[in-house]
């Protein structure tokens, strides 16, 4: 097993195949529990309270980093989209309106376990604030996605895709922006990450981003095909 300094995070040590259980775990319990009360009206007060959970969650954590003795603009600012993605679960949860859920869903479901997946290797380790973080954040996002989708029963459609793509898009050139300006990396659109990642087998800058969104494309792409073909009806059971 990896080893690195005391307090440090192991990718793949311990902490990591704990909280990588603990998603698998959380995703079982949330299907479950959205079937047995979809189309009840237990449905969504349920929803309504894992949405407050998410804010009660992130909002302290996110003014926590805002704080001046913490405050980095390279770091601190909530214009990553893994920031975006726990705002639109928080709606999404409260509102099951289906241009919410749709991105949700795509960045749920690829680039937040990527995260997950390949997590920076200099993280202070649990129980440190910024392992609990880290994790509470993409595990809840992870977890609304699952939970949208096979549990309350909401469906991803051709048109969520198409809006996904232009929210993408336009975050993306957005923070492109801001970074070359301040010389900050939000969403590793400058640069690529120090640590190892999947971005390492896709070229150097700026051939990566475009390697990158074409593979989304085609991943998001398939990840809809199939429920298009089960379910070609309204995207979403109702909406908000």
């Amino acid at each position: 097993m990896a080893t690195a300094a005391p307090g440090v995070f192991v990718p793949y040590g311990t902490t990591h195949w704990v909280a990588l259980g603990v998603g698998v775990v959380g995703a079982v319990v949330l299907v479950v529990i959205g079937r047995r009360l979809r189309g009840r009206p237990a449905e969504a007060a349920f929803s309504r309270w894992f949405a407050v959970a998410i804010l009660a969650f992130q909002i302290p954590l996110q003014l926590r980093l805002l704080t001046p003795e913490r405050f980095d603009p390279d770091i601190s600012l909530p214009l990553q989209l893994s920031d975006l993605s726990w705002m639109f679960a928080a709606y999404a949860l409260w509102s099951h309106r289906w241009w919410a859920c749709a991105p949700l869903y795509y960045w749920g479901l690829t680039l937040t376990p990527q995260a997950m997946l390949t997590p920076a290797t200099d993280a202070p380790d649990f129980p440190h604030i910024e392992f609990v973080s880290f994790w509470g954040l993409h595990l809840l996002v992870t977890w609304a996605a699952i939970y949208l989708t096979w549990g309350a029963g909401v469906r991803p459609s051709w048109a969520g895709l198409r809006v996904t793509l232009a929210v993408t898009i336009a975050w993306a050139a957005c923070v492109t922006t801001f970074n070359s300006v301040v010389g900050s990396n939000y969403g590793f659109l400058n640069r690529k990450p120090d640590n190892p990642s999947l971005l390492d087998l896709l070229g150097p800058w700026p051939w990566y981003l475009l390697v990158e969104f074409a593979l989304v494309v085609i991943g998001w792409a398939l990840i809809t095909w199939p429920w298009r073909r089960v379910s070609p009806g309204a995207p979403v059971p109702r909406s908000g």
